[in-house]
């Protein structure tokens, strides 16, 4: 019997921001209007350059969460381990819940504000001026957008919000009497839980997964774009280009040049790292506010 996931869907979500308006894209990618189709859109390196948790680790080190020192630190510990260690599932999601450890004991409504204050910061600049102009176009044809990540889903709620998008899908942590536990709620966001996730919020919505849509840069989310009736390969990494071209999906890469390469850092690996960094950095921090 195949296990069922929890899931946590932020919906609802209206009102479109300024900053981003819509690009000239070609008049073949306009949908049309079917309430049964929607999009799904990774968020790493498709809908923003970089990892939304990198950023978010930028703006708690700003803040004085953690030093620079601290971070760069365990950034190498980070990195060194991962180089060293095999990238099975199973390490994958303890490397994980370990990461989200860093908000064990934080008011949900904190954690709320201040991805708020960091995406109006650091990553409301780097959203993908073609990527989100693909979104609206969902949106304007009537249909509904929602983020699919691995990061925490409240920083997916507030991009989402901030973007005028439907809902975000992401990793939960587990919340009791209103803060974090440090624990997840499910499995990591990830790989196949992306496509479980889709799926079962298909079935909640009463969408036609053969009239959706999905837009990733990352071959780790081949699973979620092969459940859907078309795939889009946005800033693809090599796997996924390769993928796409002999399965016939469409490509889409708005980086240019040496701009490229220096923001398809960082993508995944990153994003762990620096995830780690963070929990290990705030530990610092608490233990020494303890002395």
């Amino acid at each position: 019997m195949a296990r069922t996931r929890k899931v946590t869907v932020s919906t609802d979500v209206r009102g479109h921001t300024a900053g981003w308006a819509p690009t000239d894209l070609a008049s073949d990618l306009v949908p049309p209007a079917d309430p049964a189709a929607a999009a799904f859109f990774d968020v790493d390196n498709t809908m923003m350059q970089g990892a939304s948790i990198y950023w978010f680790a930028r703006g708690l080190a700003a803040r004085n969460y953690f030093t620079t020192g601290d971070l760069a630190r365990f950034a190498w510990q980070q990195l060194r381990f991962r180089l060293l260690a095999t990238e099975h599932a199973g390490d994958m999601s303890r490397a994980k819940q370990a990461a989200l450890a860093f908000v064990e004991g934080w008011r949900v409504e904190d954690v709320e504000r201040l991805s708020e204050e960091i995406f109006d910061e650091l990553m409301a600049p780097r959203i993908w001026t073609g990527t989100r102009a693909l979104a609206q176009r969902h949106l304007d044809g009537g249909q509904r957008v929602w983020l699919v990540s691995a990061a925490p889903v409240e920083i997916g709620r507030v991009i989402a919000a901030r973007l005028g998008l439907t809902g975000a899908i992401g990793t939960v942590a587990e919340i009791c009497d209103g803060a974090y536990t440090g624990r997840l709620v499910g499995d990591l966001m990830h790989g196949q839980a992306k496509a479980d996730a889709v799926r079962q919020l298909a079935e909640v919505e009463q969408l036609d997964l053969t009239r959706c849509v999905a837009y990733s840069d990352s071959a780790n989310d081949l699973p979620m774009l092969g459940s859907v009736g078309r795939a889009v390969a946005i800033n693809p990494d090599n796997a996924l280009r390769q993928t796409a071209r002999l399965r016939g999906w469409e490509v889409r890469d708005f980086r240019t040049g040496r701009k490229a390469a220096r923001i398809a850092v960082p993508s995944t690996v990153a994003a762990g790292v620096l995830a780690g960094a963070v929990t290990a950095g705030l530990a610092v921090r608490r233990r020494r506010q303890g002395q």
